[in-house]
Order: structure tokens, then sequence, then C-alpha cells
């Protein structure tokens, strides 16, 4: 489905609504490149770094605490509740999962994904989805899955996603939704009875920027950081129509937005293009989000 682009010199948030929530330029270690963040179970906000760091920061924004590294380079993150949260890592090429309680970082998936982007937890199916990028420039599968518990698993959508990157489930359906960079737009996988791969469909295409992570509001409108300008995007729950929801054209405040992640009406967003994590004031112009602890 091609969209209604309604708003495209006139974003409905204006830059002032974007604040630096914490600037890791000078922190120990350096918020070094954050690309994932998600709001935890304890209310603090998550991160990763370049150098593998897995780091979260107090609600306050005033205190930055290491959790765990792999040494590697932190993409995605997601939480399945309060048990375990799971990191992708690029250089490893592979999926980690923290232990809440014990802080055990260990690898959790096999060899096979190329460039394990996004991890995404069904607790309903007691499953990890974990979009596979494949390779710059070269279209390929696709979609992992795994099975929470033992870690078993393997290829789940198999058809050439370009650049699969964010993944995202709206409240209420059996699908997946994936952003595909450089299509660049989003397809919905429906999910069949069996927990298989059922219809593929275009929900959005041709987006005026490169999409990288997406979520749901409340009220089913899918929110989309863009790599590529500095924008965020705002789809409609049917995917006709698309508005740039806040943009920053010196790439300062918000300077390459990858993963978004929401917390009642605050929105943060990991910039991979610096040291900081974003925060965003929705009161104005968006609907209540879903608050992702208790």
């Amino acid at each position: 489905m091609s969209y209604q682009f309604t708003t495209q010199d006139d974003p409905v948030l204006t830059i002032g609504s974007a604040s630096v929530f914490f600037d890791g330029i000078f922190s120990n270690p350096k918020l070094s490149h954050p690309e994932g963040v998600a709001v935890g179970p304890d209310g603090w906000i998550w991160t990763g770094n370049q150098d593998g760091d897995i780091c979260r920061i107090s609600p306050d924004g005033q205190t930055f605490e290491k959790v765990a590294t792999t040494d590697g380079f932190i993409l995605g993150l997601a939480f399945q509740g309060d048990k375990a949260l799971f990191a992708c890592d690029l250089k490893h090429a592979c999926v980690f999962r923290l232990d809440l309680v014990t802080r055990n970082l260990e690898r959790f998936t096999a060899p096979g994904i190329k460039i394990p982007n996004f991890p995404l937890v069904d607790i309903g199916r007691n499953r990890l989805f974990v979009s596979d990028s494949h390779a710059s420039g070269t279209p390929g599968p696709g979609i992992w899955s795994y099975d929470l518990d033992s870690g078993a698993g393997g290829l789940w959508f198999e058809t050439p996603l370009n650049f699969a990157n964010g993944l995202a489930m709206r409240r209420g359906e059996h699908a997946i939704y994936v952003c595909e960079t450089f299509a660049p737009g989003i397809t919905r996988i429906a999910i069949d009875k069996n927990g298989q791969a059922g219809d593929t469909t275009c929900f959005a295409t041709n987006l005026p920027g490169l999409p990288d992570g997406i979520a749901f509001d409340a009220e089913g409108n899918l929110i989309v950081g863009c790599y590529e300008p500095s924008r965020l995007l705002r789809i409609t729950p049917d995917g006709a129509q698309v508005e740039i929801l806040i943009e920053d054209v010196t790439a300062h405040v918000l300077c390459h937005p990858t993963n978004v992640a929401f917390d009642g009406m605050n929105l943060y967003t990991a910039n991979l293009g610096r040291w900081h994590i974003s925060k965003i004031d929705m009161d104005i112009g968006a609907p209540a989000l879903w608050s992702t602890h208790p």
C-alpha cells in the first residue's frame, strides 16, 4: 500500500519537543553510537554502545551504569519481562541473553544469522524473533525464530528482505511488522495458527527516509525512527497516511535516530550518529503511549 503523504513540510512536533536525555560522550564507558534503546521493567532506560557494553540510565537521566559487555557492537534490545534482556551483537553475529537477576550474560543463538539486527519477544508463543539484515545492498532472508527457553530455532521467514531491521507487533494482531531499510518501507507478515509465517503484505512504501526502528503507540499508529534524514515518522493504523512526527535538520538532538522506545508520554530514541539518548515529549500531537514497564 502506498501512503498519502500529508504533512511533508510541517512536522507535527517542533524540535523543541526533543531533548538530550543522557549525554554519554564523557561517561565511563562512553555511550558511543548507540543503536538500541529499551525501557526496562525497572523503569531504567537500557542501551548499548559500539564496544559491546550493555548499559542502563536512571529515569531521571542522572545515573549511568554498565551492566555487562559482549566486547562486540550492540544493536537492538528487547526484554522478556523481568526475566531477561536479549541483545543483538554485530561483531559476534548472534543474540546474547542477559539474566536480569544474576546479571549473567551468555550467547543465546547458534551460528547462522548474518546480521542480527533487532530482537522481538513474543511471550504468548514463547518465541524470540530476530531480524537478519543479511547484507547492505543485497536483499536476503529474513527473520529467525527461537524458543525462549531452549534457544532452539532457525529461519522463520525465508523470503528476501531489503535489509530487515526493526520489528514490532501491534496489540491484538497475529503479525510481525518489519522495516526494510533500503526499500524503504514496512512489511507486515501474518503469523498463522501454527506459529509459522503466513501471508505477507506491504504496509507502507516509498517512505520519506530510511526506516530503522519501529514501535506502535496506544492508538495503533506506527512510529518509525529514520536513520536518514534525522526524523521520526508516524504512520496511521491502516498504513494509508504518513506524516513527519519530528525532524532535526541540524542532526544535533536527533542524529541518525534508530530504535525507539515508549514510556508513558515520553519517547526515547537512540542516536547512532552521536553519543546520547534523546527524549521526546509526546504530550502534543500524539496519543498516549503504552508504558513498557509496570
